[in-house]
């Protein structure tokens, strides 16, 4: 059973674009006209990194999944760019005062719901030029509802 990756991605970077107020792309740069900020400094640009499986057979409609996405913050600064991924830490792992809620819920498609998130690795800060890119990756865990 395969969830459908690159809608849940889009969710991610719905979640994302709240959670900063900033733009964020798919795989690429945000375009000028990309919301709320466009290709600003700073933005953040999500990668599919692929998907893994778990429960019945393909055949069978019930399953979880696991999505790896990479989120990259890039800004103008040292600060813009780990301020930005603070933000995006936040916006995917941040929880309610009480603990029992996400702050910024990821908004599935309909028959899936997302059950869990972590922070799968964390590489920090590069430098090329004077761009500075802050790489987060995060693990989605997903499920069937129906």
């Amino acid at each position: 059973m395969s969830i459908p990756g690159r809608q849940i991605a889009q969710a991610i970077i719905q979640t994302v674009i709240t959670a900063s107020g900033r733009s964020c792309g798919y795989s690429t740069v945000p375009t000028s006209l990309s919301q709320p900020t466009g290709n600003q400094l700073p933005y953040h640009v999500l990668y599919e990194l692929g998907q893994t499986v778990s429960g019945p057979p393909f055949g069978d409609a019930a399953g979880d999944a696991r999505l790896l996405v990479q989120v990259t913050t890039v800004g103008n600064s040292p600060e813009a760019a780990s301020s930005g991924a603070d933000r995006v830490r936040t916006g995917l792992l941040g929880r309610s005062p009480d603990g029992s809620d996400w702050l910024f819920s990821i908004v599935a498609p309909a028959g899936y719901a997302v059950v869990g998130r972590e922070l799968d690795r964390e590489d920090g800060m590069s430098v090329a030029g004077s761009t500075y890119s802050y790489v987060q990756r995060f693990a989605v865990h997903v499920t069937t509802t129906g």
